[in-house]
């Protein structure tokens, strides 16, 4: 039985993904009124209110324990700067044995670490039972049932083949790989460089420039990525098919890497280029949190990568000086005028 732990609009998507197979499914959601409002009127009040519940599949409680006891497979799909808050309430023995999918694009920012290890550390998760899911795809548009890919990603293929088949609809395609840290860092990575694209369209950088800024945003991304021990960064090379779909085997131009960078860099859906965009106008980053209802993974990334970047020492001008515009208070044209000199 699946398990969701989070109450956003991703959290809500996924939902409709799994009861729209007619999965009975346990559902975390930290406001009881919230959980009140879905069983009265089948709809989340907060996030994706299009989407309308068979609430006889729904299983919610405010309790995380409660969730992750009665749960095979869990779903963690809360920002990742409230992942702790979030799972405080449970301990090892209520995760032992379960499989876990992260629906996570961030870093936990207090330790600058991939959800995995988190979970590792804390509950004694292993990574054979640890997967991820990943774009491209907008929450706005699995509500709207656009064709959408998921790439699920785990070092048991088999199993990650097993979960993502739960998830194929006629508006949802799966993919599977198992470059789980890679897909992971390139999530994260491509939330950075969204919020980017943002401060350039406020700053009312055109469609030519910000092309240029994408593609050198993607071979920076592939640089760290090499530089960390990522698979799969070559872009024209495929080892073969998959034995099972039949498809040629995913690298770095696949859509979880490439695809998803593309999407939230361009996407009007984009938290992310909508928060930059704001940067980029003059809001200050405080005004712009507030002014959004949802989170912008890419603020805390940010800063988290730029720190991990001390050992790695990839070359990332781009991130970097998104980072000092977030972060530093460099002014964001200042900051471009300094990126326009390194894009080639």
């Amino acid at each position: 039985m699946f398990g969701i732990i989070g109450g956003g609009s991703w959290a809500t998507a996924l939902a409709k993904i799994l009861t729209g197979r007619k999965h009975s499914i346990n559902w975390w959601i930290r406001n009881a009124d919230t959980i009140k409002y879905i069983q009265q009127r089948h709809h989340n009040p907060h996030y994706l209110s299009s989407v309308n519940f068979d609430v006889s599949l729904l299983s919610m409680s405010a309790n995380v324990a409660e969730v992750v006891k009665k749960s095979d497979v869990l779903v963690v799909a809360v920002p990742s700067a409230f992942v702790q808050q979030s799972l405080e309430q449970s301990n090892p023995a209520d995760w032992k044995n379960k499989k876990v999918v992260s629906a996570i694009k961030g870093l936990l920012p207090e330790t600058n670490v991939l959800l995995n290890y988190y979970l590792q550390q804390q509950f004694d998760v292993p990574l054979e039972n640890y997967f991820a899911v990943l774009g491209p795809c907008h929450a706005e548009e699995v509500a709207a049932e656009k064709l959408s890919y998921l790439t699920f990603s785990g070092v048991d293929v088999m199993a990650a083949s097993s979960i993502a088949s739960e998830f194929i609809t006629d508006y949802i395609s799966t993919i599977v790989n198992h470059d789980i840290l890679g897909v992971q860092y390139a999530s994260v990575l491509k939330n950075i460089y969204a919020i980017g694209a943002g401060i350039a369209h406020g700053l009312d950088y055109g469609d030519n420039f910000l092309s240029v800024y994408i593609a050198n945003a993607a071979d920076e991304m592939a640089g760290f990525l090499k530089k960390f021990g990522a698979e799969r960064i070559v872009v024209g090379i495929n080892e073969g098919e998959d034995p099972v779909t039949h498809r040629r085997t995913t690298n770095y131009a696949a859509s979880v890497y490439l695809g998803d960078l593309l999407v939230t860099c361009y996407s009007l859906y984009s938290r992310n280029r909508t928060f930059g965009n704001m940067i980029g106008k003059g809001y200050s980053v405080k005004t712009a949190q507030l002014e959004m209802n949802m989170v912008a993974e890419g603020y805390n990334a940010a800063k988290c990568i730029y720190n991990i970047n001390k050992s790695v020492d990839a070359t990332m001008p781009i991130a970097e000086m998104v980072y000092k515009i977030l972060w530093d208070h460099v002014k964001a044209l200042e900051g471009f005028k300094r990126i326009e000199q390194v894009l080639v």
